[in-house]
């Protein structure tokens, strides 16, 4: 399973790589020669290294600029084409007993509402988030050993694996809970998740340490090798991501892509997903507090940066950003977004008293489900439910190898388009039906497996007729 024995947080994480690193790319902003060499070696679509990538996040040359968007595009179209994989967050609880000054589930603040889900509020949450059509979840909950046991994450996952409702199933668990030892990991792995998901927050030890100043977070290193832990306990499929507004994005930009070459160096395999969440106004919190914010367009170049500098992995924003915002940034590497979402405990069941709010932060895109299904497919993207690789044991290294030979498409394609002919059939507006049957109709033809090709329209044309739960 491993290549090489893991270094300490420190090692592979330096300090003092990073800030020679800012400081190359400082001086070669503006080397067009430097510049055009990276863009020459990320045209073969293998990576480029971290300290490559900040030259390019940092280039102030126009014309290469617009290549960096290019090729980010190209990049995206090659490995994820025009699918754009669907989930939801579920609110398990916001009981915590960290300390982390960017998030009102913090100990210290008593002005939130304090709610943990029984397993029967659970089943009512699924059953809506079924509802609106959602096959795919990330469970979130504070780290709380008391209110929040790894037992009780277990009984939960259970719990929605178990619930059919109509036509309705959650087909892939992705988990985000704190930092854990390999034992609850191996439990997690047992419990059949699909992603297990750990944001760094920030990768600068002193900052960090700064922003987490009591609870079992506060350990850097403890909390920033969570998924080797994860990595020894059999789980494959792991998401980081870095909170970006907390610190210099520069070096957190940095410390992401050497976390995810740390990774592929001693688990064989990067990250399945990074999500590039910015800080957002929440209960008790201020983002204005924190002057590392970065604008609309550093983010989206972020963005294709991370797209050029690992090409394989998938991307992830959610609705912390705006409708404008996400559009900007999908066709430059994001392959995963949400939609219909809620931040809050319980919110897909109730609506939210604004006198007892639980939600861990304030949500920019607001539309439903349906609303960005149809908002996707009129720019031409397929919305996707699939979870067929990991059902079908495609994750790890084994998904990564399909992905880097190009095969992947003869999988995800066909499995995207019956996930949402399912989705058409069961939950879309009528408006959302009609611009969809019409584009998994062209979609069909894109697939270039002939075999495949005609596989799928007959297990769609039986979609239609009431079967379910088709894939390759």
């Amino acid at each position: 399973m491993y290549n090489v024995m893991s270094p300490k947080a420190e090692e592979f994480i330096s300090d003092e790589e990073i800030r020679e690193s800012l400081e190359y790319a400082r001086q070669n902003k503006n080397n067009r020669e430097v510049i055009e060499r990276i863009l020459e070696k990320a045209s073969e679509m293998k990576g480029i290294s971290h300290k490559e990538a900040i030259v390019l996040l940092d280039c102030e040359l126009e014309d290469l600029n617009a290549r960096i968007y290019k090729l980010a595009e190209d990049i995206k179209q090659e490995f994820y084409g025009n699918r754009i994989v669907m989930f939801a967050p579920l609110y398990l609880s916001n009981y915590c007993i960290n300390g982390c000054k960017y998030c009102p589930y913090h100990l210290k603040n008593k002005k939130i509402a304090r709610k943990k889900l029984t397993q029967e509020e659970i089943r009512k949450e699924v059953i809506a988030l079924q509802d609106m059509g959602h096959k795919r979840l990330a469970l979130e909950a504070g780290e709380d050993p008391v209110h929040n046991p790894i037992e009780y994450i277990l009984e939960s996952i259970r719990t929605i694996y178990d619930i059919k409702h109509k036509n309705g199933a959650i087909r892939r668990v992705n988990v985000n809970i704190a930092a854990t030892t390999v034992e609850n990991y191996r439990k997690l792995k047992e419990a059949g998740i699909g992603t297990y998901i750990l944001f760094q927050e920030t990768y600068n030890k002193e900052s960090y340490e700064e922003l987490h100043p009591t609870g079992p977070k506060s350990d850097y290193a403890y909390h920033t090798e969570a998924m080797d832990r994860a990595r020894e306990a059999g789980i494959d499929d792991m998401g980081i991501g870095v909170l970006f507004g907390l610190n210099n994005y520069r070096y957190d930009f940095t410390g992401i892509i050497m976390h995810a070459e740390h990774m592929e160096q001693y688990g064989g395999v990067g990250p399945h997903t990074i999500s590039v969440p910015r800080v957002r106004r929440a209960d008790d919190i201020d983002p204005d507090v924190f002057d590392n914010g970065i604008s609309d367009d550093m983010f989206a170049k972020i963005v294709a940066c991370l797209r050029i500098a690992v090409p394989y992995t998938g991307m992830i924003v959610s609705t912390r950003e705006s409708k404008e915002s996400r559009e900007r940034v999908l066709h430059l590497g994001v392959s995963q977004i949400s939609g219909g979402s809620k931040t809050s405990v319980g919110g897909y069941v109730e609506e939210e008293d604004p006198e007892e709010n639980s939600a861990q932060f304030d949500i920019s895109d607001n539309r439903s489900l349906d609303e960005v299904v149809h908002w996707l497919m009129k720019m031409g993207y397929v919305p996707s439910f699939c979870t067929a690789c990991y059902r079908e044991g495609r994750t790890g290294d084994r998904f990564m190898e399909l992905l880097k030979n190009r095969q992947i498409i003869n999988c995800c394609h066909p499995n995207a388009l019956m996930t949402l002919k399912e989705y058409l059939e069961d939950y879309a507006s009528e408006e959302t039906k009609a611009i969809g049957e019409k584009l998994i109709a062209e979609e069909l033809k894109k697939i270039p497996n002939e075999t495949v090709q005609k596989k799928a329209a007959e297990y769609i044309d039986t979609i239609h007729m009431g079967k379910r739960d088709f894939r390759f």
